[in-house]
């Protein structure tokens, strides 16, 4: 491309502008960062992306804001580190592998490379030598190594877990693979089943997961996250403290002994209500249960019809609640009467001890389920204010707070602690009860009986049993061509990867065939972004240097993480319990992963469908519907170009499905990088969501133009400008400057609380305020140079192609200090440039406005109300009235009472 100069009327060329940036940096290799102990580490990383095939809106806003932020730093002199990887495994690949009847690995493959030519065609700052693939076995053998570890450290364990089992494709499904209880692909309906796996303890650590977002006082308090996600991840959590008790039983099984010793163990938080208690309910696969079932083989149909439903307490939570008795009977620990037991759909075998106490009266679930089946209701707590009533539920009858128990005995008139307390007492004495803390949050399961993910590192022998894999023979290889076929794991018929010697005996073996859930691979790859091309070592002094604080001691984890709140729970839970667990061996010295997160909100755009009767909803392009909008533009409604068909429309999330999304490669091609980054930064602040709207993309394409036009036209007047000399400018040149640092002022201080559609509005009034500036003379235009320097600047973490450019080819690189923009210094405030030859003053006369009065900044307020007194406006409104009274309001107003 010609140098913008060369012809003051040049048209903006996005294409050419942002090749020659690229190849600029390129050639620099701009972005590769090295750990410079004389600069301040910024570690600025966003989530990493899974290689989907190609990027979308929700991407280019993440990334920009990422960039935006490293940019900035990056001129005030921080070491910045921007890194990018793909999380690589998981299920939409087998599912793109069987559509296409490809190995996943290729499909992968070639999506990273598509995604990674449009992340470069968007100019972000990132070090591509970090790069990280989590499908390959440079990254995952660390998988396989900590892993290991955790077995050694009992971290790590086998035992069994609840799935979804498709009997007929004989494969595990994820829940969002079970459709109306049937398997997506095979449509047979679903079972549970226990099979064994292996679980990490993360509940080992709860005590310290949940400080770390509910405790302000503890060191490591996330204050960097949104209040929102520290609730959900306290919620998830889920601290209870209760008290865990077993109804005593003689129900005996078939070899003539008590089932579970004869107990029934239950937890609750309500020990106050025990005397409330009309049933017992427990999970389908109890062994009360089972022992019912085979009793009473009618049973056995519930039985089955629970294994079709879900296996996770979201979805028990919104499906029906049913129960059938069982004819069983325990006895109540207190009372001695007797409670007959139930089955309940709604009760995991894997939470607690796969059995609740129900009472209806004071459980809003509990009454429901009550109500259903004719179960007795029995009031135990009283609250003040609240007439307790059967035939429906309202809220205060579970209102511990307000409560004292009634109709219980030893425990009426207590309140819910002392209750507690006494229940907890009265039950330690018979052996049967104790106070415990129990957590919502469950040991991590991470196998999955798929193919593209993480092998796990074991070894079963007829001999030996389950036998770790030698640290030496790591990692242990995915084959990569590999075409699944939908018929359960291909890993347990490819020969070559299942047959092997056992490592402890040497007589032939099995691998596992189980992969790792793939949040493991996406709760440490920030830290493998610090050296990623150790071979020898999971991580070294390189993540001590960007995690550790190496330059501010006790600023410890990533600077700032960016992502969307839909990762808010898993990733972020298991990313800090990796975290701790690798500082519990000793692999670093961070507390915390992230210190600061900001989850940016999605992309919005309208969707317009069409639901005939009796068939499914229809979405339709915008370029087929004729929209309709009302006077102020907004949408109203929508009519299909072909037939006329009125249309619904509703604002809600881009998406492929709903045939609203909008390809960033095809707005790159057009209206350029800087268009596309300069929208998604301005239409609305980083956390909030974001409304697409194609009159505020050709508005930032606008205003580009004019930046470029503005450089285009003014290019030699701007070359040839000196230096400013502040006591040598006319009125309006020092009017330009001032305006020019004020707004500099609040861009800055935009920049660092990351509110970036401020910054973008701020660089509008700078070049406003530079096109309205019509002085010729030399120090004029040094003013305007000066001026166009600082909105250059500004702008460029926004839009780095073309102020690039610009910065080049008007002479602002070779200025001294200055240099490539890049590392270009952020514009500072000049404080003269602030001060006012004169300021105005609003003039008003018994409190009406009628003028105003130019004063000297230093003016007295003898002053003021002298020249307030001589003012024409004044003097006409008074109508010959002396002055009663003056008011003046320091740098506002002064009025003049007559």
């Amino acid at each position: 491309m010609s140098s913008a100069t060369e012809n003051a009327s040049q048209n903006y060329d996005p294409r050419a502008v942002e090749s020659r940036a690229q190849a600029h940096w390129q050639a620099r290799d701009a972005y590769r960062v090295t750990e410079d102990k004389t600069k301040k580490p910024f570690y600025a990383c966003s989530m990493l992306p899974y290689p989907s095939g190609k990027l979308h809106m929700g991407h280019v806003r993440n990334y920009t804001i990422n960039d935006m932020l490293t940019r900035h730093l990056r001129m005030n002199g921080h070491n910045v580190l921007m890194p990018m990887g793909w999380d690589a495994f998981g299920l939409p690949a087998e599912n793109a592998a069987l559509k296409n009847k490809v190995p996943p690995a290729a499909w992968t493959y070639d999506n990273i490379a598509y995604m990674k030519k449009q992340m470069k065609a968007m100019g972000l700052a990132i070090d591509w030598s970090r790069e990280v693939a989590t499908c390959q076995p440079s990254y995952y053998k660390w998988n396989q190594w900590l892993f290991l570890k955790m077995l050694e450290a009992g971290i790590a364990e086998r035992r069994t877990q609840t799935v979804n089992w498709d009997p007929i494709d004989q494969t595990v499904l994820a829940n969002e693979q079970v459709i109306d209880g049937r398997g997506w692909r095979s449509g047979a309906l679903v079972e549970k089943r226990e099979i064994p796996g292996y679980y990490l303890n993360i509940v080992k650590y709860a005590d310290e997961l949940l400080s770390a977002v509910a405790n302000p006082q503890d060191k490591n308090y996330l204050s960097g996250w949104p209040e929102r996600v520290r609730l959900m991840q306290e919620n998830w959590i889920g601290k209870s403290q209760g008290v865990r008790f077993a109804f005593p039983h003689d129900i005996k099984g078939a070899d003539g002994q008590a089932i579970n010793h004869g107990q029934l163990w239950v937890f609750t938080t309500r020990a106050d209500t025990i005397m409330g208690v009309t049933f017992c309910a427990v999970a389908p696969e109890h062994p009360l249960a089972t022992h019912a079932a085979a009793i009473k083989p009618e049973l056995q149909a519930f039985i089955d019809e629970c294994k079709q439903g879900g296996t996770t307490e979201a979805e028990l939570a919104t499906q029906e609640k049913k129960g059938v008795p069982t004819g069983l009977f325990v006895t109540h620990p207190l009372t001695g009467e007797q409670v007959e037991v139930w089955i309940g759909n709604y009760v995991l075998m894997s939470y607690g001890d796969g059995a609740v106490m129900g009472v209806p009266a004071h459980d809003e679930r509990d009454f429901a389920f009550a109500k259903k089946y004719g179960i007795a209701i029995k009031q135990v707590i009283a609250v003040e204010g609240e007439t307790f009533d059967t035939a429906a539920w309202k809220e205060g009858y579970g209102d511990k707070q307000k409560g004292v128990c009634i109709n219980s005995g030893a425990l009426d008139g207590l309140n819910h602690k002392d209750a507690v307390d006494t229940v907890a007492g009265l039950l330690s004495a018979k052996g049967i009860g104790e106070k415990k803390t129990t957590w919502r949050l469950r040991d991590w399961g991470i196998s999955r009986q798929r193919y593209w993910g993480t092998p796990i590192p074991i070894i079963h022998c007829g001999d030996c049993g389950a036998v770790p894999v030698p640290e030496q023979d790591l990692p242990v290889v995915l084959p990569e061509d590999v075409v699944p076929d939908g018929s359960g794991n291909p890993l347990k018929t490819r020969l070559d990867f299942l047959n092997v010697g056992c490592p402890k005996c040497g007589k032939p073996a099995q691998r596992e065939t189980d992969t790792m859930d793939t949040f493991v691979d996406s709760s440490w790859y920030f830290m493998r972004y610090t050296c990623a091309d150790n071979t020898q070592a999971m991580v070294d002094e390189r993540t001590e240097y960007w995690m550790g604080g190496a330059n501010a001691p006790g600023d410890r984890g990533m600077d700032q993480y960016i992502g969307g709140i839909e990762h808010a729970i898993l990733h972020l839970l298991y990313a800090r319990f990796w975290t701790k667990v690798m500082r519990d061996l000793g692999l670093t010295k961070v507390d915390e992963p992230f210190k600061k997160l900001l989850t940016q909100g999605m992309v919005l755009k309208h969707a317009y469908s069409h639901k005939p009767e009796g068939a499914g909803k229809n979405y339709y392009w915008e370029h087929e519907v004729e929209v309709e909008r009302n006077a102020h533009g907004q949408i109203t409604g929508g009519k299909l170009k072909q037939d006329g068909t009125v249309l619904d429309y509703e604002l809600t999330t881009m998406s492929k499905s709903k045939n609203n999304g909008v390809d960033p490669q095809a707005l790159i091609d057009t209206m350029g990088a800087d268009t596309a980054r300069l929208f998604v930064m301005f239409a609305s602040p980083p956390e909030q969501t974001l409304e697409w709207n194609d009159a505020g993309v050709e508005g930032a394409h606008r205003f580009v133009k004019r930046v470029w036009n503005f450089g285009a036209k003014n290019a030699e007047a701007l070359k040839a400008a000196g230096a400013v000399v502040q006591g040598e400018l006319s009125a309006d040149a020092k009017a330009l400057r001032r305006e020019v640092f004020v707004v500099l002022k609040q861009i800055s201080y935009d920049y660092e609380r990351m509110q970036y559609n401020t910054v973008a509005s701020g660089a509008m009034k700078l070049l406003n305020a530079l096109e309205g500036h019509k002085g010729t003379s030399a120090q004029d235009l040094s003013v305007l140079r000066e001026g166009f320097g600082v909105l250059l600047r500004s702008l460029y973490p926004a839009c780095p192609h073309l102020t690039h450019v610009l910065w080049e080819d008007l002479g602002y690189a070779a200025e001294r200090g200055m240099g490539d923009l890049l590392d270009a210094p952020w514009p500072t405030v000049v404080d003269e440039a602030l001060v006012q030859d004169e300021i105005e003053l609003m003039l008003q006369v018994n409190g009406k406005l009628r003028g105003s009065v130019k004063v000297s900044p230093t003016a007295d307020k003898a002053t003021i109300e002298a020249a307030a007194l001589a003012h024409e406006e004044f003097i006409r409104f008074s109508e010959g009235k002396p002055a009663k009274k003056v008011v003046v309001v320091p740098g506002r107003l002064v009025n003049v009472v007559v």
